[in-house]
């Protein structure tokens, strides 16, 4: 199912033996827009804010506003405290998944969220020196480790950093994101809510992050392959519910892209 984040951000999570706190943020992979964090406020329970990924997560219950998570308050408790003011650097995300347990994402091998239980020891962090301190190494050797470690940085993203953002056509402005729709099946974000205020009122638009061409971090900005008229023309989206596999396919199908799910 397909939730947008604004909404998410009123449910509250529950450990395996009591309430946690309540969603605050996403953190996502710009280069395949996969969830790779929530941000949970628990505040009232350990003073800080937490990261939880999407290996501990269950399936969002409208019903009761609530998302059930695999772990319990202590485990949580114990986590490392990563600060959710700065950039998640690499070292951050080992450390969280060393705690829990699980096989990082960006591991050989390893699914996009796959929580089966392995040693810790199995992945160690990055730049940990081996027993007995790091031998010397040359010029040539640290530049190209170096290069290697910014390679391998997260490309890490907030949901609420994006919202706000122009969207741009190949032609000309269309609007910008209002939210972003993410998918429980996976975690993945699908859409990006569009608010065409300015250029076509009354109307919101949803387009798919694998339609943007270019991003543009400092100006705010993103770019989609698609002309102002196709925007135009787009199948009419409701707000007010979530899009359904009819719905996408039409849309898909008036933009001329292969549907996600084929």
């Amino acid at each position: 199912m397909l939730w947008r984040l604004d909404h998410l951000r009123n449910f509250k999570l529950h450990a395996t033996d009591g309430r946690l706190g309540s969603i605050v943020d996403v953190y996502f992979d710009d280069q395949d827009w996969q969830v790779r964090w929530l941000v949970v406020d628990t505040a009232w329970l350990f003073g800080r804010r937490v990261l939880l990924a999407p290996p501990a997560l269950g399936r969002p219950d409208e019903m009761a506003r609530e998302l059930p998570i695999s772990l319990t308050q202590e485990k949580i408790k114990h986590a490392p405290d990563v600060s959710t003011d700065k950039p998640v650097s690499r070292q951050n995300e080992a450390s969280l998944y060393a705690h829990y347990a699980w096989p990082p994402y960006w591991a050989a091998g390893v699914g996009a969220w796959t929580a089966v239980p392995v040693p810790p020891a199995v992945y160690p962090l990055p730049n940990q020196p081996p027993a007995g301190g790091a031998p010397p190494m040359d010029r040539g050797r640290a530049e190209a480790l170096a290069q290697e470690e910014a390679r391998r940085d997260p490309h890490l993203r907030s949901g609420r950093e994006v919202t706000g953002y122009h969207i741009a056509a190949t032609d000309g402005g269309i609007g910008h994101v209002e939210d972003v729709l993410i998918d429980d099946d996976g975690w993945r974000i699908r859409y990006l809510v569009i608010d065409t205020r300015n250029w076509l009122p009354g109307r919101k638009v949803i387009v798919a992050p694998t339609w943007v061409r270019e991003i543009s971090w400092p100006d705010r900005q993103l770019t989609v392959a698609l002309t102002r008229e196709q925007v135009e023309q787009s199948p009419e989206f409701n707000p007010q519910e979530p899009p359904r596999r009819d719905y996408e396919g039409r849309l898909y199908k008036h933009y001329g892209q292969t549907v996600y799910w084929e």
